[in-house]
């Protein structure tokens, strides 16, 4: 490497990793700071800190102030969780995609649906129920949640012809949430709309998301049987 060749804080990211797996920078030595590497690498001392934070944030470099930054002894290692358009997710797959909206209407959430909501008793959420489908089959059913006190736009929101996780990935940023992965015994209403069988093994993804607003939605998807899951670690 010249002096030069590391102009953004991708570049020099990768570098920083490369160096960490071909353990030129063994789990706990301290790297130099970023001064250093600025110099080293042809460019801003911010760049270099951005690449650093995310490393750090991803559990490779343990930064401390005024101690310096060093590589994690025990590294841990995160998967990468996106939100999917499920359209995209499905034509990517080669397969025939279709959306059926099964109800829209405002109503008074249950409970557990109030707490992960952080709602008001009483108060009304929009609550929308649809249909994905992939050569004709049963994809995944997903019955959400949105609060329109954060997205008053969510009321023109034309979910006949996009789906909401469509409308809400394209159209509403959001800066947390949280997800959880489970397993179900189909009952007589999964068996029903993903055309399974009874008590058969099915996904689930329960997935809020917020701002500084409140939270923005609650949705569970349910997955036709032989649904898999990828990410990357």
């Amino acid at each position: 490497m010249t002096t030069g060749e590391l102009k953004n804080w991708q570049s020099v990211q990768d570098e920083v990793l490369r160096r960490i797996h071909a353990r030129q920078w063994k789990p706990g030595d301290f790297i130099p700071n970023e001064e250093e590497l600025s110099r080293e690498f042809g460019c801003a001392r911010a760049t270099v800190n951005r690449a650093l934070r995310g490393l750090a944030e991803s559990g490779l470099l343990e930064r401390k102030r005024k101690a310096g930054t060093r590589v994690a002894l025990s590294p841990v290692r995160k998967a990468i969780l996106d939100i999917p358009v499920i359209r995209r997710e499905i034509e990517g797959k080669g397969r025939a995609y279709r959306y059926l909206l099964l109800s829209r209407e405002e109503a008074v959430p249950p409970p557990d649906i109030r707490a992960r909501m952080q709602s008001e008793p009483g108060r009304k959420l929009l609550h929308v129920i649809s249909l994905h489908m992939a050569d004709g089959r049963p994809y995944v059913f997903e019955d959400r949640w949105i609060n329109p006190d954060t997205i008053p736009e969510i009321h023109e929101a034309d979910f006949e012809r996009q789906s909401p996780n469509e409308w809400l990935v394209m159209n509403t940023p959001f800066e947390g949430g949280d997800i959880t992965f489970s397993a179900i015994s189909a009952s007589a209403r999964e068996m029903t709309i993903l055309a399974c069988k009874a008590h058969e093994g099915l996904f689930v993804i329960d997935r809020s998301t917020w701002t500084g607003k409140g939270v923005i939605t609650s949705v569970r998807l349910t997955f036709a049987p032989g649904y898999q899951m990828h990410t990357d670690i």
